[in-house]
C-alpha cells in the first residue's frame, strides 16, 4: 500500500517552520508496511490545494492531509476536500458540543468561527481530538482513503496513533518495513559507495541508500517482509556485511550519536576527559554533555578564545603563542596537555582554528584547524582544512575531535 502526504500551511513555505509532521507520519506508516511515495507542501491557497489533491487522488490509495482544520479563514482543508470530492459539508452536533465544552472548561467564551470545526464532508467519520478543538476526519472515496489531521504535532500524533494506525494496519496487507542504519566516520561518501556497491547490488530487498550528513556518512538498509521480525533480519543481514567491509570506520549500528559512542568507550576504559576549545567555542563540550551520564567521564572544559585565557586556563606559554600564533600545532598541543594536567584528566583535548568568515590569510586560511589529544601515551596532533561557513567549520572540528577520541579510546593511535 502506497501513501501520499500533503502538508498544508503557508508558514511551511518559509524558512521559519519545518514540516515535522510528515517525518513522524512516514515513520509510523513504515511500521505497518506502508510506503510514502509523494510528499507535497502547499500554502493556504484554495486553487493550489485543490490541484494537488486531484493529482493525489489519481495516483495514491492513501492520502493524508495535515493542517488547515482550525477555525480561521485560511483553514481550507475540509472545504477543499468536500469540493473536490463533490460532497457537501455537514455539521456534527456532537463535535460542536465538545468544542463548546472545551471552551467552557477553560473558562473562555467561544467565538462563533470555531463552529466551522464541527463541519465534515458528508459520509466521513470524525476522529476525536483530546488535545485541541479540531477533530480529525477519515473518509473513503472510490478506491482512496483520505485522512485529515490537525497541524499542531501534539494534536496530530495522538489522533493518528490511536485512531488511524490500527485501521491502517488492517488495510496494509500484513507487509512490514524495517530500516537498519550504520554510521561511518573517516571516509567520504564516494569511498563508502565504492566499497559497499559490490555487496548491496546483489540485493533488491533490502534497498540501500547512502547519505552524507553533518555527522558523517549514513548507510540505510530498508527491508520489506511479511513480519517486522523477518524484515529486521533481512536488513540486519546486509548491514552486518557492510559493517564487516567498512571495519573500524563504522562508529554506530544502532542509531547512537558519535558523542554517545565516545562516552561509552571512555566509561568502559575508566577514562576521564577535559577539553580546551578555541574556535569551537564550547560546541564540543555541549555535545559531550548531551549524553546522559556524561559526568561519569567528562570532567569539564575551558573556552579559551583569547590568548590571555589560553594561558590562564590551559597553561599555554605566552612564548609559544608569540612564536607560532594562536592557530598552530604547538598551541593545540599545549591546550590539550595543559587542560589534561590542570583537570587531572586521563585525556586532554585541545582545538584551535579559524572558523571565519574573516581572520584568514594565505598562510592560515579560513577553515584551518588543529586538534590535539593528549594522554599517557603521548600527544597526537592533527591538521585539518575544513570547507564551508563558520557553522560548518565549527561542527566539523567537533566531529573530528570526537572521532579522534573514539579511535584513541578503542586503542587506535591514528585517525
Amino acid at each position: 500500500m502506497d501513501a501520499e502526504i500533503i502538508a498544508v500551511g503557508s508558514e511551511l513555505l518559509t524558512p521559519d517552520h519545518q514540516d515535522t509532521n510528515s517525518l513522524y507520519l512516514t515513520g509510523k506508516l513504515n511500521e505497518v508496511g506502508i510506503e510514502v511515495r509523494f510528499k507535497t507542501i502547499v500554502g493556504d491557497d484554495r486553487e493550489r490545494l485543490a490541484t494537488v489533491l486531484r493529482s493525489a487522488l489519481g495516483r495514491s490509495p492513501l492520502i493524508i492531509l495535515t493542517g488547515g482544520l482550525g477555525p480561521t479563514e485560511d483553514d481550507l482543508n475540509r472545504a477543499v476536500v468536500a469540493e473536490v470530492l463533490g460532497r457537501p459539508l455537514v455539521e456534527v452536533p456532537e463535535i460542536l458540543e465538545r468544542i463548546r465544552a472545551r471552551f467552557a472548561l477553560l473558562g473562555r467564551p467561544m467565538s462563533e468561527n470555531n463552529a466551522r470545526q464541527a463541519l465534515i464532508p458528508q459520509g466521513a467519520a470524525w476522529l476525536e481530538n483530546q488535545n485541541g478543538t479540531a477533530p480529525g476526519i477519515w473518509l473513503e472515496h472510490n478506491h482512496a482513503t483520505l485522512i485529515l489531521l490537525p497541524g499542531p504535532p501534539h494534536e496530530m500524533a495522538p489522533i493518528f496513533d490511536s485512531q488511524c494506525l490500527p485501521r491502517l494496519e488492517r488495510l496494509s496487507a500484513g507487509e512490514r518495513i524495517q530500516t537498519r542504519v550504520i554510521k561511518v566516520a573517516g571516509l567520504p561518501e564516494s569511498e563508502v559507495d565504492r566499497r559497499l556497491a559490490p555487496i548491496y547490488q546483489r540485493y533488491q530487498n533490502p534497498t540501500t541508500t547512502i547519505l552524507a550528513t553533518p555527522g558523517g556518512i549514513e548507510v540505510h538498509f530498508r527491508a520489506r517482509a511479511a513480519t517486522a521480525q523477518q524484515a529486521e533480519a533481512l536488513a540486519g543481514l546486509l548491514a552486518d556485511q557492510a559493517e564487516a567491509e567498512l571495519g573500524e570506520h563504522v562508529f554506530s549500528s544502532r542509531g547512537e550519536s558519535l558523542e554517545e559512542v565516545v562516552g561509552m568507550y571512555l566509561v568502559m576504559k575508566q577514562k576521564t576527559l577535559a577539553t580546551a576549545e578555541s574556535c569551537t567555542g564550547g560546541l564540543l563540550s555541549e555535545r559531550l554533555t548531551r549524553v546522559p551520564g556524561s559526568s561519569n567521564f567528562y570532567l569539564g572544559g575551558a573556552v579559551c578564545y583569547s590568548n590571555e585565557l589560553k594561558t590562564s586556563l590551559a597553561g599555554v606559554s605566552p612564548a609559544i603563542l608569540e612564536a607560532h600564533g594562536a592557530v598552530s600545532k604547538p598551541v593545540a598541543q599545549a591546550l590539550a596537555e595543559g587542560i589534561r594536567r590542570r583537570a587531572s584528566a586521563s585525556i586532554g583535548l585541545g582545538i584551535t582554528g579559524i572558523a571565519g568568515p574573516g581572520g584568514g590569510t594565505n598562510e592560515k586560511p579560513v577553515g584551518l584547524t588543529f586538534i590535539a589529544l593528549a594522554d599517557e601515551r603521548g600527544t597526537e596532533i592533527r591538521e585539518f582544512r575544513f570547507p564551508g561557513d563558520r557553522q560548518r567549520v565549527r561542527w566539523l572540528a567537533s566531529q573530528f575531535a570526537l572521532e579522534m577520541l573514539r579511535r584513541r579510546a578503542r586503542g587506535r593511535s591514528k585517525l
